[in-house]
């Protein structure tokens, strides 16, 4: 199969208008990822009042996390299998409605065992909403397009991550915890009404063989590795839990990926890493997506425990990031189609790195204009880097290889976001052990994403540019 575009990278300083298909794929795609976005993290203020509402220990309650992130991983690698068998459409809708109805579940909830099992519902649903959604919006728009499209569709996940403790916040505070997760329903429901009237009919091959071996590989190292280090973040499982799901999860993935290149179609396809634009923006996505949401687990916990500010609080202090991140998608999006992504990934990263940088100064308890300036920085780096890495990697390939292009870059994401938040997580432990102050832990802790981000430097110098580097790859 063939995996480099056949279309050629605009040259023309001019970038082609989204049409109206265009722009109602991208919408629906949008409306059904914003709220498996938020709902990743708004959970996250809720762990004590779920305790007390159950009667359970923190450690049972963080198993409401865990199990949505374990479903959620386990289910990224049928996307592509699936798209490519029954359809992008049909895969769409079974998923935004697996997430509502999860949602409406764990509404209902009468015990923490329930609410667990039906956040596992949620997960499986809310693990092929993105890979899928991004897929269409791909094919929908072509590579010329592809900057202004994943501009977009990037917001909610820039947002997400920042506003899910701030809504979850005023919720439990204003109504009750059960509204963190019927909030989904009417927005579950639109999504749904709309992509069944908006989102034209797809066949899949319908004999498209499931590639049983590779699933049997893939998925359970992806739990078992997503497990180990979401153990050691929460502080929960004992050390050979740890080491049993990280060591177990790498083997299984090391086997996966000596199995899926000898095999003609393998469930995630991992020969589109020979492909420059699609290997390299790989890579900055892994590291800094691993960033972010390391640093959403950090930037927090900073708040809440070195600075002693409420849950409500916190989340309103980390809005400049948000801003940032709206701000840099708003404005980048033409400038990517019209080649200038590898610059405006170098500059995003630069930005990480000096967000993260002034972070490290946090033992000397600076006031919060300066913290603002370092979150609005780092908020303006994100939002550099989606949308022209989103566009380098799927201007790459043939529009026939997206939906399993979406899969893998998916499980990258994935995988280097539990891959960070345990290194962060364990980095902060360690430093708050030796009984200095907290202050003091956090600021040590915040060389690690920096650290990363600096390392990110190098795919994103290696990014082909529209005009030249990608002809060359033809």
């Amino acid at each position: 199969m063939s995996q480099t575009a056949t279309t050629s990278t605009p040259s023309a300083p001019a970038a082609e208008p989204l049409d109206r298909t265009a722009r109602t794929v991208i919408a629906v795609v949008v409306l059904g990822i914003i709220t498996t976005v938020l709902d990743a993290t708004i959970v996250s203020v809720a762990t004590d009042r779920l305790a007390a509402e159950f009667t359970v220990s923190l450690t049972t309650v963080q198993w409401v996390m865990t199990g949505y992130l374990l479903a959620f991983t386990a289910t990224i690698p049928l996307a592509g299998w699936a798209m490519d068998r029954y359809g992008a459409r049909r895969v769409w809708l079974l998923a935004v409605g697996l997430f509502t109805a999860g949602s409406l579940l764990c509404g209902a909830a009468w015990s923490a065992p329930s609410l667990i099992a039906f956040r596992v519902i949620q997960g499986a649903g809310a693990g092929l909403v993105s890979p899928v959604g991004i897929a269409m919006v791909a094919r929908a728009v072509g590579p010329q397009r592809m900057g202004r499209a994943m501009a977009v569709v990037g917001i909610p996940m820039m947002l997400g991550p920042i506003l899910g403790p701030v809504i979850g916040g005023v919720l439990i505070d204003s109504v009750d915890w059960r509204w963190i997760f019927l909030v989904n329903i009417p927005v579950g429901l639109a999504c749904l009404a709309w992509s069944v009237r908006a989102l034209a009919t797809d066949h899949g091959a319908g004999r498209e063989r499931l590639d049983a071996v590779g699933l049997v590989l893939l998925s359970p190292g992806l739990v078992g590795l997503a497990y180990g280090v979401t153990a050691v973040a929460g502080g929960h499982g004992s050390s050979g839990e740890v080491l049993g799901g990280i060591g177990g999860g790498a083997v299984l993935l090391a086997a996966f990926v000596v199995h899926a290149l000898r095999t003609d179609r393998p469930l995630v396809e991992l020969r589109h890493f020979a492909t420059r634009g699609f290997a390299t923006a790989t890579a900055v996505q892994f590291l800094t997506v691993g960033v972010l949401t390391g640093a959403a687990f950090l930037l927090p916990l900073y708040h809440l425990v070195a600075r002693s500010e409420s849950e409500l609080t916190t989340g309103l202090l980390l809005v400049p990031q948000g801003v940032g991140a709206a701000v840099a998608m708003a404005l980048t999006g033409r400038l990517v189609d019209r080649g200038r992504g590898r610059e405006i990934v170098l500059a995003g990263v630069g930005l990480l790195v000096i967000g993260f940088l002034a972070y490290t100064r946090v033992g000397s308890d600076p006031g919060q204009l300066y913290l603002g300036a370092a979150l609005f920085a780092i908020g303006l780096g994100a939002g550099c880097i989606f949308a022209p890495t989103s566009a380098a990697a799927y201007a790459s390939l043939d529009r026939g290889a997206i939906p399993r292009a979406t899969t893998t870059m998916s499980i990258a994401q994935r995988t280097g976001g539990v891959v960070a938040t345990a290194v962060f997580a364990t980095a902060l432990q360690h430093q708050l052990s030796t009984g200095g102050a907290p202050a003091d832990a956090f600021g040590v802790s915040f060389w690690w994403p920096l650290a990363i981000a600096v390392l990110a430097l190098v795919p994103a110098a290696l990014l082909p540019t529209a005009r030249s580097d990608a002809h060359a790859e033809r």
